[in-house]
């Protein structure tokens, strides 16, 4: 009776380590595959980052004008403070006219001008309207791709959509790292080196924050 009791904890032990290891498998595999390009996009612009001082950029400048319609100019309205979208024709008009989304972005009015900032990742813009004679200034700043990588990087100026993937991104990141941390306990009685290593990956940024960061 002991050995057939014992023999079938082995089998029992034997197959719930097999399901476990067949499922972190699966959720590791699977949120690899989905961090995939976006863990080499983050790991280059983390090089780029870490050396921005030392990547030469050339900002190309691009200056605009136009001028509001009368009846545009009109359909401003009389808010003469705060901030707030601008009219939905005269923001259309805008955008066809100067080749840049407008949209809801909330702008600066005041009594003589209504300022909007337009920043995008890797390039800064703005626009104002002259509120008397509808004269309108644009100028736009690109500082290259290197730098528009770098702000999706940070998420900079990017947008909603933008943020959502990156929590989601992150999110299978961490589902990335948990279930492999799983899988090297699950392997670690035969790769002696395994807690070495991650205790490594510990300690070297630990002592660099503590030593050299001040």
């Amino acid at each position: 009776m002991s050995r057939n009791s014992s023999s079938t904890d082995i089998s029992s032990s034997q197959q719930r380590r097999g399901f476990w290891l067949r499922t972190l498998h699966q959720w590791h595999w699977i949120s690899s595959a989905i961090c995939l390009i976006g863990m080499l996009l983050f790991a280059a612009t983390g090089i780029t980052l870490n050396h921005a001082s030392k990547i030469e950029a050339k900002p190309e400048v691009v200056n605009r004008t136009a001028k509001l319609s009368p009846e545009l100019l009109a359909g401003l309205g009389s808010r003469v403070e705060g901030n707030a979208p601008l009219p939905k024709a005269s923001a259309e008009w805008l955008s066809d006219e100067l080749g840049v989304s407008i949209g809801s972005r909330p702008a600066e009015w005041s009594e003589e001008e209504i300022y909007l900032s337009l920043p995008t990742p890797g390039a800064d813009a703005w626009l104002s309207v002259d509120r008397g004679s509808g004269a309108v200034e644009f100028e736009r700043t690109d500082r290259g791709w290197i730098s528009y990588l770098n702000d999706l990087h940070k998420g900079r100026n990017a947008g909603p959509a933008w943020s959502w993937f990156l929590d989601l991104f992150a999110t299978a990141c961490l589902v990335f790292c948990i279930t492999g941390l799983f899988l090297l306990q699950m392997h670690a009685k035969q790769r002696r080196m395994t807690w070495p290593y991650v205790g490594l990956g510990l300690i070297v940024p630990l002592l660099l924050a503590l030593l050299f960061i001040h």
